[in-house]
């Protein structure tokens, strides 16, 4: 019988091992994708350190993935899937059909949302077996390194913008010009919003405008983040992309009135937000998570479209401890990326 091999984690907190698994055929409704790419996400963290409720180990990670179908389960060719299409999954993937978040149809916030690495083995591996409606097309314009990360940290961006309050020619705050701001400032600038990009120190200024910012803040600077923002008019939205609470907590006076504060940057210390932060002004805060598999599709789209791409340093699927150890201690270039191919 053939195998495939996968990075995983024996234990929390251990390192990764490469290890082989024999190849099945994919579960009814299922599909089994070679993969092509799969992004090292932040988010990886709380399963390799067991933080989240229901970890399982061996643990195989990663849930931004890449790749082709190459076998189908039963009643999956129903759906339109062939083997041979190029499919990203992303944080979403796959729900239960039944809770009552899904049956409003509102999968995202799915009460047993299947998360990959956490509800089954993830995508730091050769082939990785999926539930079918987790599946994004890629577009040709896309190389799988590319679309890899946008299945998380783009769809997270995209979507946090696209379904926020703010219209074209709104101004728009990106916190944080890291793995998800990066993104986030090119999603901002290709939408049509006034941009601006917030990151800590004057250095960042001239990657900021690369990216498309029309103006540019240091948070470290001698003039609060709020009254900078203000400076400019007040935020009508402010995407929160870096994981820190206290920097997200500063952006909050700099609001419009009737703002609106996204947060996706994940920091377990709590916001610390006042009521009347909050009521004077008509503003309000928004948890954002991730997107579906159409939402996905839609950012791949609009990614390729608008020639957005996120800044990737690829290494093979041998290397995932060091490419894993290298996100944590934050010297990867934006996003890490395991490839097999």
């Amino acid at each position: 019988m053939s195998t495939y091999r996968v990075a995983q984690v024996p234990a929390a907190g251990s390192p990764f091992a490469i290890v082989e698994r024999e190849v099945e055929r994919p579960d009814a409704g299922h599909v089994r994708v070679a993969v092509d790419a799969c992004g090292i996400c932040h988010s990886d963290v709380y399963f390799v350190n067991d933080v989240f409720p229901g970890v399982r180990f061996p643990l195989v990670p990663g849930h931004e993935i890449a790749g082709r179908i190459e076998a189908l389960g039963e009643g999956v060719q129903d759906q339109g899937r062939q083997v041979g299409d190029r499919v990203a999954v992303g944080w979403f993937g796959g729900s239960c059909h039944h809770c009552t978040p899904c049956r409003q149809g509102d999968f995202m916030v799915c009460e047993n949302l299947k998360v990959p690495g956490w509800a089954y083995d993830g995508g730091y591996a050769e082939s990785v077996f999926a539930p079918a409606d987790a599946l994004a097309r890629i577009p040709d314009g896309l190389t799988a390194t590319d679309a890899a990360p946008l299945a998380c940290a783009g769809v997270t961006t995209y979507n946090g913008l696209r379904r926020s309050s703010a219209r074209s020619g709104d101004l728009v705050a990106v916190l944080g010009i890291g793995g998800l701001g990066h993104l986030g400032v090119q999603y901002a600038a290709a939408m049509g919003f006034e941009t601006v990009a917030i990151a800590r120190g004057a250095t960042k200024a001239d990657f900021a405008k690369q990216l498309g910012a029309h103006h540019y803040i240091d948070s470290t600077a001698d003039t609060p983040l709020a009254d900078a923002l203000q400076a400019l008019g007040g935020a009508r939205v402010v995407l929160a992309t870096a994981a820190n609470s206290d920097a997200i907590t500063a952006t909050v006076d700099g609001l419009s009135h009737r703002g609106e504060l996204v947060v996706v940057g994940v920091d377990l210390a709590p916001l610390g937000i006042s009521p009347a932060q909050l009521i004077m002004s008509g503003r309000t805060v928004r948890g954002h998570p991730s997107g579906t598999a159409q939402d996905v599709q839609d950012t791949l789209a609009f990614s390729a479209l608008h020639g957005i791409r996120p800044m990737t340093e690829v290494v093979p699927l041998d290397q995932a401890d060091e490419a894993y150890q290298k996100m944590l201690t934050g010297a990867a270039r934006f996003r890490m990326v395991l490839t097999t191919r």
